[in-house]
Parts: C-alpha cells; structure tokens; sequence
C-alpha cells in the first residue's frame, strides 16, 4: 500500500474509534451484527435520506439501465423527473472495501438476505442487510438483479452485445425494426456506455490466464473465439495490475460491485449527466410497494412508497403522485407492481399479456476442467464468446466462476445463453399479496442440455489439469426478461395498453430471450427508442 492508502486506512480507523460509542451505532448494532462495520465501511450509505415532493411531472422507478435513460432524456425534454430506488447509493473510492467480495460475501453483497448458494452449489451465510444484489427464488429458478442506485450496472459482467438480426426478429416477430435499432438506437447507447474489448495488454496479464486458456480450448474445438465489448474502465484495471488501486475486477469481483469504479456502471454516466441538467433528483432507499389511478378524473397515478434505512429499518411510508409513471424496476419488479395493480383492482384495465411472456434468455452456467499449466487470478471481465447453430442456437462466453478463490483453481467458467422459447407467467395470491413466478416444471432441462453439449465439445480434446467440469447449471439467471412484453401488454413503444400516461422501460418489455446475448444493450437501445417517440409525441 502506498502513502495515500496508509492516510486513509489510518483516516478510517479514526472514524470507527470516534463513532462506535455514540446512540446511532448503537441502534444499528441492534438491528444487525455488522452494521457497526458496514458504517465504519460505507458511511455514505447511513447518510440521511432525502424526501421527494408529493406532486412531481414525472416518476421513473428504478435506476437500471431502462429508467436511467428514461430519466436523462427526460429531463432534458425540460421535465422534472423523480427516479425512486429501493437500494442505497453507492460510492466507489479505490483504496477503500466499498463492495464486499465475491469470494467472502458478507451482507453488503445482498438485499436482507442471510444465506446464498452460487453457481459452484456452495452456500454461505451472512446477516441481513440492503446490499446490491436481490436474488429472488421461486420454484424451479432463482433471479438475480440489483438492488441499488445503477440496478443492474453494478452488479453484471459489463458485457454489451448486439444480437444477430436473425436472432433478433425471432423474439421481436417485427414489432422492433432492427435496422433502425442498428444504425440509430444501439450506437447512441455505445456513444454514453463506450464499451469496449479487452486491451490486449491486460488480456496477457495475470489476471486473464483463465481467458486464455479458455480460448485455446475453443479453437481446438474449432470455434473462433470472438472478442467482446465490456462496460469497463480499462485504465482503472491496469492500475489495480501496478499496484496503483486495490485489486477488484483482476480478482473475479463483479457480481457484488466493484469497489474502485472499474466497472463504467450508469452512476458514471447516465444517471449522472441525468443529475446535472438540475431536473432529474434520485432518492434512495424507496421502495415502492404499489401502483394505482388517482381516484376521480385527475388522469394522474399513486406511488405507494416505504422508506428503508439500510439495515432495513422502515423510516417512512407515504404516497406520491405524478402525471406520468414510467417502469424502469426491472422485469421482476416492474411485473410484480403491475400485475398486483390490475388484481387488486387499482389499475383494472390492464390486459390480459400483463404478467406473460417471462423468460431466462437461455442463461445455463457451466464449467469444464483447466488444461493448462499457466494460472492466473481468475479476472471478472469476459473476453470472448462463440456461437454454434448446428442445433438451437448457443452463445458461450467466457467467464470467471463468482465466489471461487481469486485464482485459478483446475476449472474454467462460461455463461451459455441458447435462443429457447421457454416461458413463465407472474400470478397474483391474494392470500398473502404475493406476486409469484410459475416457471414450468423443469422448464431449462432443453437449452440446459444444448448449452452442456457445446461447453462438453469445448472439452473433449483436453488434457484435464483440473477437476471434472459440472454438468452446468440452469436454475440460476441474471437475466430475467419479459412480463409486460411489448406490442401485447404495450404498444410497440412500452406504453401501456389501457392506461395514458403509463409507460414500460425495461427489461419486462422484452420477450424473454435477447437472442443468445446479454440483454444490457438490448434494453438500453430500446429505452432510447422509446422515449424518444415518447416524448416527441407528447404521449
């Protein structure tokens, strides 16, 4: 560590020593046996919450990737915009543990849970508090998504691919034309984003033996490897190689944030150029429980909103009301207040596609044994994909293996993701106020099998340095996509059908598959679409 780290780990021991007597702490020691650290850690995050106005023009929910645009290109209309997130903001210093790390989870990794089974099938156990990833069960699959200001762009691989036009008009059946997606929408998103491939000089590095090792296998099995974009600060990564940052994404940190920034994630862009137009305002820790049509003529929508300490504490709730209501909570919390809003009668014309159309995009987690002598510090970033369409189309992509140790270990990771037509329906209960995912009874075994038998030829000429790979893992997606598909419960622009004023942003409007990609750039280039037309039409 150099002088400026020193300063500041000495800076930060003095601030626990000078706190951890006062009534605050206390009380947050009450509420979990952690929170003492996680202040002394992440003060930002306790800071004290600001409070929306009652009445706003616009209200966009969540701050993924489809609401962050929306807000932007809102607020540059000249609209005055409240973006509501469930989860804390944030900061990224690199001298500092912000995150916790893959590896050694603790409660800042995960939205008030206290035990999580990843994709190598080991379970670890932590107090609950509102860290960045939700990793919401239902029968048969788990979905994992953010839960903090950026949703989604904290906590993925930063992969931004555009899918093959044939892929893409099977899963949009025209309602998108994707012509004018390539050429106007997905290069706008890549002008903010900049996402870009691996420098060559990092992909040699210690940190990417796993890479490549992984593409030395695939070329044996005759695929040519692709490079692939990533939302990456790649300036950012070469310091943590020299010493300059503490090591993150060289060390397989990803899915739980990135402590120095390395990751480009919407809190750098944005949401940020959002903020300075002086129109758009974030509040953290709000939650929104409810959605419904102001009684009467008024045209205008509540927000039923609870607010969260981080330790999980209920601060506050109330209702807020706005002109126009835009769904940016992702495919599972946008499906959730929509479907409870029509079945509970607070948004009764909703129709009959509200809650249909959910799907995993195809995503299977595999593995398969290292054949290679050279290890390295397994780093998050991916490097490559291939594609097969000798049967069902499958994309594999390089991956290092979320909470293994930091260093190779006789096993490579890949993310499969098969063009498959599977689909889930959101269903109210009114017994308990639920909105449940129906996934079918063993509804991935099909592109679970497709995606296995491609990483198995991968394999099959290799020498194993390694242990067996698994046989892949299917009940886990970080992708979850569909429940108010657009051009069946919107029209072909996410406006809602029977409602004005009432707008779909993000994943849930597309129809459970982005064809054999990850579907980040997908959503974004829609939300560009979207609320283009959006605002252009006054509706």
């Amino acid at each position: 560590m150099d002088r400026r780290g020193f300063i500041k780990g000495v800076g930060l021991t003095a601030t626990m020593l000078a706190t951890a007597t006062s009534p605050a702490w206390a009380q947050d020691y009450r509420l979990g046996p952690n929170a003492l650290l996680y202040r002394a850690l992440v003060p930002e995050i306790f800071a004290p919450l600001p409070d929306p106005a009652d009445h706003v023009p616009a209200i966009v929910i969540g701050s993924g990737f489809g609401a962050s645009i929306t807000a932007l290109r809102l607020a540059q209309s000249g609209a005055e915009v409240t973006v509501l997130e469930r989860g804390s903001r944030w900061p990224n210093d690199p001298w500092r543990n912000i995150f916790a790390v893959d590896t050694i989870p603790d409660g800042r990794g995960f939205w008030h849970r206290t035990t999580f089974t990843g994709p190598t099938g080991n379970t670890v156990a932590f107090d609950p508090f509102g860290g960045v990833l939700d990793i919401s069960s239902y029968p048969g699959i788990d979905v994992w998504r953010g839960a903090c200001v950026g949703g989604g762009s904290v906590v993925f691989t930063g992969v931004m691919i555009e899918p093959e036009q044939r892929f893409f008009d099977h899963v949009f059946g025209g309602v998108v034309d994707y012509r004018e997606m390539h050429e106007v929408y997905y290069p706008r998103v890549r002008e903010t984003l900049r996402p870009s491939p691996i420098p060559d000089d990092i992909y040699h590095s210690i940190a990417f033996a796993h890479s490549r090792a992984w593409d030395g296998q695939v070329r044996a099995a005759g695929y040519a490897p692709q490079r692939i974009d990533g939302m990456w600060n790649w300036h950012i990564i070469r310091d943590e190689l020299a010493g300059r940052s503490l090591p993150s994404a060289t060390i397989g940190c990803s899915n739980l944030g990135n402590s120095n920034g390395a990751k480009f994630d919407l809190n750098q862009n944005y949401l940020r150029y959002a903020e300075a137009t002086g129109r758009a305002r974030i509040y953290p820790g709000h939650r929104v429980d409810a959605i419904a049509e102001e009684p009467g003529a008024s045209g205008r929508y509540v927000v039923s909103v609870t607010k969260l300490a981080p330790t999980g504490e209920v601060l506050r709730t109330r209702t807020l009301t706005c002109d126009k209501l835009f769904l940016g909570a992702g495919s599972i919390g946008t499906s959730e207040l929509l479907v409870r809003a029509r079945e509970t009668g607070a948004l009764p014309n909703l129709n009959e596609h509200i809650g249909e159309g959910w799907g995993s995009n195809g995503d299977v987690g595999l593995a398969r044994p290292l054949s290679s002598l050279e290890v390295g510090t397994q780093g998050a970033p991916s490097a490559s994909r291939i594609l097969d369409e000798a049967g069902a189309p499958v994309s594999l992509e390089n991956w290092y293996i979320p909470g293994a140790p930091p260093f190779d270990v006789g096993t490579l990771g890949s993310l499969g993701m098969v063009l498959d037509d599977t689909r889930g329906r959101f269903v109210y209960n009114p017994a308990n106020g639920r909105v449940d995912l129906h996934w079918p009874e063993n509804g991935a075994a099909g592109y679970l099998a497709r995606a296995q038998e491609i990483n198995d030829k991968a394999a099959c000429d290799c020498v194993p340095i390694g242990p067996p790979g698994s046989g892949g893992n299917a009940s886990i997606t970080s992708h979850p996509l569909g429940g108010a598909v657009l051009g069946r419960a919107t029209d072909g622009y996410g406006r809602v059908v029977g409602y004005r004023g009432l707008y779909v942003m993000d994943g849930a409007a597309v129809p459970g598959s982005c064809g054999t990609v990850n579907p980040s750039l997908t959503i974004s280039a829609l939300a560009e679409r979207n609320i283009e037309q959006i605002i252009s039409s006054g509706e």
